[in-house]
């Protein structure tokens, strides 16, 4: 399967990411959705989620859309194993979204847990932080500089 920039799929671990940028609108919202559903229809196997939101820059959502997608993915997972969604989020407009679609989404199979630290994420989903990082336009993995970084300021 063919995806966005934006989207990758780690076979060996089973854990879709999603790093979009700009708007995290109804649109946004729609083309992951649609993203995870052809997944899900062609793997027929459970795998887990991972949606770092520090690269949007501006929300265009309402309260009403939030549940209706939120109840669309319960109604359209239903009776299937179960997956977590770990979703990055330091923005608190992007956090009360995520709460509510984690409220609605709570005695589905689908689990999902807000995260404001990458390493949280990994741990809870059982990979590796590195898996969750962004790449620089180098291809350099960003969490591993900013690890470098940290042990470097603290010698």
């Amino acid at each position: 399967m063919k995806f966005p920039p934006d989207v990758e799929f780690h076979d060996d671990i089973r854990l879709l990411v999603y790093r979009p940028h700009g708007f995290l609108n109804e649109q946004s919202v729609n083309k992951i959705v649609s993203i995870i559903e052809d997944l899900e229809a062609k793997l027929q196997q459970p795998f887990n989620r991972f949606f770092d939101t520090l690269g949007h820059d501006e929300v265009e959502l309402n309260f009403r859309y939030v549940i209706e997608i939120s109840l669309h993915r319960v109604i359209s997972y239903l009776d299937r194993p179960p997956v977590k969604s770990a979703i990055l989020a330091t923005d608190n407009t992007i956090i009360h979204y995520c709460q509510l679609h984690a409220i609605i989404t709570e005695d589905s199979t689908i689990k999902v847990r807000i995260f404001q630290r990458r390493q949280d994420a990994a741990q809870w989903l059982g990979v590796p932080v590195q898996r969750l990082a962004a790449k620089s336009p180098t291809g350099e993995d960003q969490c591993e500089k900013q690890f470098e970084a940290k042990d470097e300021t603290s010698t």
